[in-house]
């Protein structure tokens, strides 16, 4: 080896660890280095990153690209395991630097090989797999210690010297206290954590409250209005970390219940128990209506849920009622405070703006014309293409019909069991009705739709007035009879792939959004008036882009 280049990488796992180890790891690796008589052109480090996952390593990452430049011919480490402990990713580094013709040369061991490689990639793993066990082992004997095993929560702090322990901060348990009794009484979470804001109750994360703060998770126990720990309950293990191999990222999977412990802490109990099963209660009053479809309803208006704010993009909800005038503000503004947009809006002007522009470019016969003929054109061109394919995909749907089957087989004759196996055959039924799907439309015939010669009298009858025949006598909105309306948004809520067209009023501070399948054909319009009732002149045009 003596007189080729070498470069030296170091690692060390946590921030736990000192920093000098890196300082350790390359003089270690220098002397190594001048023993063998190879001369040190590069050090590569990465400090506090993990061993189980090549992702994030930028100083890895260098050494990799270098390396295929081929700007060294020897890697010097203290151990294999400085560059991986997983078994994937160690032999993905030692497949790649071998085909670039460069070493790995560790201090303990020489020359790195296939045999080292993978003996050390296996112990690597088997390492990283007791450690995540010994931890586990650990975390679940602080919680039968009474000791919290988790991160911070809102409403306790750490007690110094003592890891696990906490101890109740009063005027935060004061507040939880007020949040489950608020909630009790039959406020809504927005409503809660919009008067938490206007007191200026400091959030426990971010700078404002919002309703997702105490909603949380359901299924997970998340959300301060659904923290077992406020009841005296501690519950561990409600979820796993694993790691992406395709991302390098940690992801959390729900465990199930039975795998889940939970041990009595009263000293911890900040809600009162019958304050809290209420709370409880409602919570599963209101599941069971939208289980039921009893919280489902038509849209009341016929821009529910597509009006946005443009300051913030929020949603913009009804703010009071004065007769048959309704006034909308904006919910981010209302609920965190943290949009500048304070103002109130007649919800029936923009309404009417809105179904003006929708009439404007609905009757347009052509339009209909031209979607038409663009749809036929692309149908024929499909169904010409899967003609063309019509052998590869019935010997497709052949193989995929074939692995489903013996996938069947196996399973019934117990030689494959277990999640994976269920996975498997899934996705062999999935492709074998995804090929089934695609030689059935290489074998129809070439239907094309073709306008019928009294359609456009129909349809420009059908969107002359809009907006009447959207409403009912009392002048609310009625969804049951938006189905036959071209325009309707009831029906342009239910078709996806479509962009949207957009009204916007810059002084106004409102976006107005519906999709639906004629949106191709609209145009986008901007409003440019400064004024809050915009008139239907008010608008300019720009082409929509596909």
């Amino acid at each position: 080896m003596h007189g080729r280049r070498a470069a030296i990488y170091a690692r060390y796992s946590t921030e736990l660890q000192d920093g000098r180890s890196i300082d350790d790891q390359v003089a270690l690796c220098r002397e190594h280095a001048a023993r063998s008589g190879l001369t040190v052109v590069a050090t590569y480090d990465d400090r506090a990153k993990t061993s189980a996952s090549i992702f994030g390593r930028d100083g890895l990452a260098r050494m990799m690209e270098q390396a295929r430049a081929r700007q060294f011919d020897v890697v010097i480490v203290e151990a294999l395991d400085r560059l991986s402990r997983d078994q994937e990713d160690l032999a993905h580094i030692h497949k790649r630097l071998s085909f670039a013709r460069i070493d790995i040369l560790t201090v303990h061991e020489g020359v790195a090989d296939s045999v080292s490689v993978g003996l050390r990639g296996l112990m690597g793993t088997m390492f990283l797999e007791a450690l995540k066990a010994k931890t586990r082992r650990g975390l679940a004997g602080v919680i039968r210690d009474g000791r919290h095993a988790g991160g911070q929560t809102y409403g306790y702090r750490g007690v110094p010297g003592e890891p696990g322990k906490r101890e109740i901060v009063a005027h935060e348990a004061e507040i939880i206290r007020e949040i489950f009794a608020a909630y009790v009484e039959g406020k809504s979470p927005r409503t809660i954590a919009g008067e938490l804001n206007a007191r200026g109750i400091a959030a426990p994360r971010g700078p404002k409250w919002n309703a997702s703060t105490l909603n949380g998770n359901p299924q997970r126990g998340y959300g301060i209005l659904r923290n077992p720990m406020y009841d005296g309950r501690l519950v561990w293990n409600r979820v796993t970390m694993v790691r992406d191999p395709d991302t390098g990222r940690r992801v959390n999977r729900e465990n199930p219940l039975d795998a889940r412990q939970e041990v009595e802490a009263e000293h911890l109990r900040i809600v009162p128990r019958p304050l809290f099963e209420a709370a409880v209660r409602r919570h599963a009053q209101q599941a069971e209506a939208v289980r039921t479809g009893k919280l489902t309803k038509a849209p009341p208006r016929p821009f529910s849920g597509l009006i946005r704010c443009a300051c913030c993009g929020g949603g913009m909800s009804i703010h009071d009622r004065c007769g048959e005038a309704i006034r909308i503000r904006c919910s981010t503004a209302n609920e965190s405070g943290s949009c500048e947009n304070k103002a109130r809006y007649r919800l029936e002007k923009i309404e009417e703006a809105i179904f003006h522009r929708l009439r404007a470019q609905l009757d347009r016969p052509d339009y209909l014309k031209e979607f038409v003929r663009v749809y036929a054109e692309e149908r024929r061109r499909l169904t010409e293409t899967a003609r063309r394919d019509r052998a590869r995909l019935e010997r497709a749907a052949a193989d995929s019909r074939a692995r489903y089957m013996r996938l069947v087989d196996m399973m019934a004759r117990g030689l494959i069991e277990g999640e994976e196996a269920d996975v498997q055959v899934l996705q062999a039924k999935q492709a074998a009705e995804l090929a089934r799907s695609e030689l059935e439309i290489a074998s129809t015939e070439d239907n094309v739709v073709k306008l019928h010669p009294q359609a456009t009298a129909a349809y420009t009858r059908a969107i002359a007035d809009l907006s009447a025949a959207l409403q009912r006598g009392d002048g609310t909105f009625d969804a049951t009879r938006s189905k036959p309306c071209a325009g309707s948004s009831r029906r342009s809520r239910s078709i996806p792939g479509t962009r949207p067209a957009t009204s916007w009023s810059r002084s106004a501070a409102t976006w107005s959004v519906c999709s639906g399948s004629t949106n191709r054909l609209w145009g986008v319009r901007w409003w440019r008036g400064g004024d809050l009732n915009p008139r239907p002149h008010d608008y300019e045009s720009c082409a929509l882009t596909s």
